[in-house]
């Protein structure tokens, strides 16, 4: 993924989260963001996703990302995330989704992006790409087949 960023979250007031989302919404491509939050040794990473690139990975993916926490053998998943208040951030208010994983940011009502685990960003990502390489429109199909059918057979030429 292009981008790469480090956060240090201290309170939800600070503006450093209002700036690292208003910053991923400006460049229009993904970006990783390492959340340390205080009190804690270990950061969050996630991949911060705008909503028009996810909804466009989605399309071209032709599954679903596979099912975290999901156990082998008996098929039960692991306990759901306790339920929590959205969070705000200056403009952006991020609300977390309580399947799946994934934490939804909005700006004035809109979701303009997405809070992805990397392995999920990464994993849609190359879907994506992989199917979108093996497309051709109807158009541009046909364009291809009259191409091949005016070329001469390798044994004439």
């Amino acid at each position: 993924m292009g981008i790469q960023i480090d956060a240090v979250v201290s309170y939800p007031i600070n503006d450093e989260v209002e700036r690292v989302l208003g910053l991923a919404e400006a460049v229009g491509e993904p970006v990783t963001v390492t959340f340390l939050w205080e009190g804690r040794t270990e950061g969050d990473r996630a991949v911060l996703v705008p909503a028009a690139t996810l909804a466009l990975w989605e399309h071209w993916a032709p599954t679903a990302y596979p099912a975290r926490g999901v156990e082998e053998g008996d098929g039960t998943a692991a306990q759901e995330p306790e339920l929590a208040h959205p969070a705000e951030f200056g403009a952006f208010t991020l609300f977390r989704r309580r399947v799946g994983g994934r934490t939804a940011v909005a700006r004035d009502g809109v979701v303009v992006a997405e809070l992805l685990d990397p392995g999920e960003a990464h994993w849609l990502e190359e879907k994506a790409r992989h199917v979108r390489q093996g497309f051709m429109d109807p158009k541009q199909k046909a364009a291809f087949e009259e191409f091949l059918a005016r070329q001469t057979a390798l044994g004439e030429q």
